[in-house]
């Protein structure tokens, strides 16, 4: 079974665009902290969970991405 889905002209593999979707990035201040090193994230305050600055969400996709 292939897992890869278009979406407007976008290939997603193994659901990586679906932990993106629902969420929104902020016009402007105030942003939400990072939970890992306390920066300001791309997202609004009022955005519930887990929110990671660029940094920190592309660490995480490197560490998750090869551990199997």
């Amino acid at each position: 079974m292939d897992e890869r889905t278009d979406r407007g002209g976008e290939e997603a593999y193994c659901g990586a665009s679906a932990a993106t979707e629902g969420t929104e990035t902020a016009a402007g201040p105030p942003y939400a902290e990072c939970v890992l090193c306390r920066k300001p994230t791309e997202y609004p305050d009022s955005v519930k969970g887990i929110t990671l600055c660029p940094v920190c969400a592309w660490q995480e996709a490197q560490r998750t991405a090869c551990s199997g």
